[in-house]
């Protein structure tokens, strides 16, 4: 019975290659997602779909390029210009990572019933040859009126995996709530 639990809990474990930094990021950002949906936070998926359009043209120029039915001498003009599009689409969808998205794991829609109008855009770092993950949870709008302060904890990974690499849930579930709870929290007004 007990091997049975063993084996059931190394299953649902979630086990990352410690020498490997993408590898840990990786599994804590899924997790950060996790526990954020699990809050009554949905999921806004605009970005990535926008990503992902941007992305279909890229391709779809180049198809055109590869599959005119001209040879080469007689569609230079038109390779030139596939040329072009594609550079200038690259260059857009780079933009929008660069200053849309930067470290951004996931961006929200306010939850239901909240009084906030504004989501949230939940942020990583986890420098190379470093052992020190930084979550920051900050409003989609800051500008907004509901928009709350960021919050952002610093902490090392070593905190919340076993030495065989495997996340100790409960542990970094209760560090990202505490976070989210934190950046939830209405100031208290001086009197």
């Amino acid at each position: 019975m007990q091997e049975m639990k063993a084996e059931i809990a190394t299953k649902n474990s979630k086990k990352a290659n410690l020498l490997d930094h993408n590898s840990l990021k990786h599994i804590l950002d899924e997790s950060v997602s996790e526990i954020v949906t699990s809050r009554g936070y949905a999921e806004d998926v605009r970005m990535s779909n926008v990503r992902l359009f941007i992305g279909t043209i890229i391709i779809v120029i180049a198809l055109f390029a590869q599959f005119y039915k001209k040879k080469f001498p007689g569609n230079r003009d038109f390779l030139i210009g596939c040329i072009v599009l594609y550079i200038v689409f690259n260059v857009i969808l780079q933009l929008i990572s660069y200053t849309k998205e930067k470290n951004a794991i996931m961006f929200t829609y306010p939850p239901p019933g909240s009084v906030t109008s504004t989501g949230l855009v939940v942020s990583s770092k986890l420098p190379r040859f470093s052992d020190l993950y930084t979550l920051s949870i900050v409003s989609a709008d800051p500008k907004s009126i509901s928009a709350g302060k960021p919050v952002e904890f610093t902490k090392s990974v070593t905190q919340w995996f076993t030495k065989d690499g495997v996340l100790v849930e409960g542990l970094f579930w209760k560090d990202v709530g505490a976070l989210i709870d934190d950046y939830a929290a209405v100031p208290k007004k001086k009197k």
